[in-house]
């Protein structure tokens, strides 16, 4: 008697994440097709071509999402995953490589989303120049976690020279963003539908290795870079003022905002320098290279709307102080407790 194909399950259960037939199945159907790996064996086996330049180092890093929706506009938990780990390896001078990628999958999620989501981690990779070779599947029961959350961690390599630390900042230094600010914050705000806003923001979620790449190639004497994801730009500067022993002042007028942005944080009383980006760094560079720097990054899809926002100072070291549109001074202080949870 023939056996009849049993049909694929819509949704995730936990025989998926116990070891046998169904797991593999679902890594087959939902995670190989989509990053296709070199085999499949526990590990990743990488070619040591990368580090054949003399003195280039190997760079590691590694990261949680826990994203609340899953899909927002502008990206999805997939893409920030990918998208996040390279840029916590560009901001350091790395030329990313190679991403892991571990899920843990609540019982009951829809297999198309968990399709969905390695979809677009396989674009965001391929955009971002990355291969995602190796993995991990966990499923978990109902009320033990939401839905899906994913883990990624990256290794790129840094090239001989590229040295790049927030303590190398040095009063003069020009400030630098890559583009407008709060875009990603404002728009998880506005996808979760609790504050019935309808303004149209889109996530700022992009990879951002070719734009650290140009930057140093115009400018070699770039001293630190900083994505300003959790905490906004304005933790990012207290890190590196902090970390410098400078000052550093920002012009309220050269920050650069969207309307929408601005009116969403004056509707809820919240502060757009504190907005999460995933797509938006803060670089310094010596006086001398600024320009350079800025003109390289509006060179690339990600920095079209790079510009100076203010430099470091000997003055009140380890403070940020933003100086206003009337004249005046505030100071931007480290943000404390949790404007926006689950945001990335």
């Amino acid at each position: 008697m023939r056996a009849e194909r049993i049909a694929a399950p819509q949704r995730v259960t936990l025989a998926h994440g116990g070891g046998g037939c169904a797991m593999r199945d679902l890594v087959e159907t939902v995670f190989l097709s989509a990053f296709e790996p070199d085999g499949l064996e526990d590990q990743a086996r990488l070619s040591a071509a990368a580090l054949a330049e003399t003195d280039a180092r190997l760079a590691f890093t590694t990261d949680g999402f826990v994203v609340d929706p899953l899909a927002f506009p502008g990206g999805d938990i997939g893409r920030i995953a990918v998208c996040g780990t390279v840029n916590d390896l560009a901001v350091g001078g790395a030329r990313p490589l190679w991403l892991s990628a571990a899920f843990i999958i609540k019982e009951g999620l829809e297999v198309v989303v968990l399709a969905q989501v390695a979809a677009s981690m396989r674009a965001a990779a391929d955009e971002a120049g990355v291969r995602i070779v190796t993995g991990d599947t966990k499923v978990v029961g109902r009320g033990s976690a939401d839905r899906l959350f994913v883990t990624t961690a990256g290794v790129g390599v840094i090239p001989p020279g590229v040295e790049l630390a927030a303590a190398r900042v040095r009063p003069g230094d020009v400030a630098i963003v890559n583009g407008v600010l709060g875009d990603h914050g404002a728009a998880i705000l506005a996808a979760r539908g609790e504050m019935a806003l309808s303004a149209s923001i889109a996530s700022d979620c992009r990879p951002l290795g070719a734009l650290m790449a140009a930057a140093l190639a115009a400018a070699p004497g770039l001293r630190c870079a900083r994505d300003a994801t959790r905490g906004g730009l304005a933790s990012a500067l207290n890190e590196i003022a902090a970390a410098a022993g400078v000052g550093v002042e920002i012009d309220e007028a050269a920050v650069p905002l969207r309307d929408e942005v601005r009116g969403v944080c004056e509707i809820l009383g919240l502060d757009p320098l504190y907005l999460a980006n995933e797509g938006t760094l803060v670089a310094f560079a010596p006086a001398e290279e600024a320009d350079a720097a800025i003109a390289a990054m509006r060179a690339t899809a990600a920095g079209r709307d790079a510009v100076a926002i203010g430099r470091a100072t000997a003055t009140h070291p380890g403070t940020v102080v933003m100086r206003t549109r009337l004249g005046g001074g505030r100071i931007v202080d480290m943000l404390v407790g949790e404007q926006l949870p689950r945001i990335c």
